[in-house]
């Protein structure tokens, strides 16, 4: 097996293993998408599928530590990976139900996005009661105002 089909063997392990697992299980199951993701090795498909089923485990997930796992694997994709805004988009219907430390992986998320369709969705966190919230959502803005100049082919 080269390392290519390795790696999304991987992937696929963690998936079939992830369905009735208990908690510290399917986190581990999380933790190696996550760390698979970190390669920056994967084709841009395998890399939307991963984050697209990520993100249905964070919205559908009722445990937080596996919800935690699901975000912490995107926002590591979202580092290694041009994400386009559709596939984390989801994360928006679920934007007011999360804890402060999961809103603020998904804002940091939607700002690596680039897309512009994000900023109104991150600038209404900038009022948020949490702090590192509004931190985050500042961080955010910042950085999709910058992609929005630099796009432009200014700075900001």
């Amino acid at each position: 097996m080269d390392g290519y089909r390795g790696l999304t063997a991987l992937i696929e392990s963690a998936w079939n293993e992830l369905n009735g697992s208990d908690t510290v299980h399917r986190d581990h199951c999380l933790d190696v998408v996550g760390d698979v993701l970190e390669t920056g090795r994967l084709a841009q498909a395998d890399v939307e599928r991963a984050v697209e089923r990520l993100v249905t485990v964070a919205l559908s997930e009722q445990r937080y530590t596996v919800r935690e796992s699901a975000l912490h694997a995107v926002s590591t994709a979202s580092t290694h990976y041009e994400l386009p805004y559709r596939v984390v988009e989801p994360l928006v219907a679920g934007l007011e139900g999360f804890e402060p430390l999961l809103l603020a992986y998904v804002l940091s998320v939607l700002s690596c996005t680039h897309d512009q369709a994000a900023l109104p969705v991150v600038e209404r966190s900038l009022h948020h009661p949490h702090a590192e919230v509004r931190w985050e959502a500042a961080e955010a803005v910042h950085e999709l105002l910058w992609s929005q100049e630099s796009a432009r082919g200014g700075a900001a």
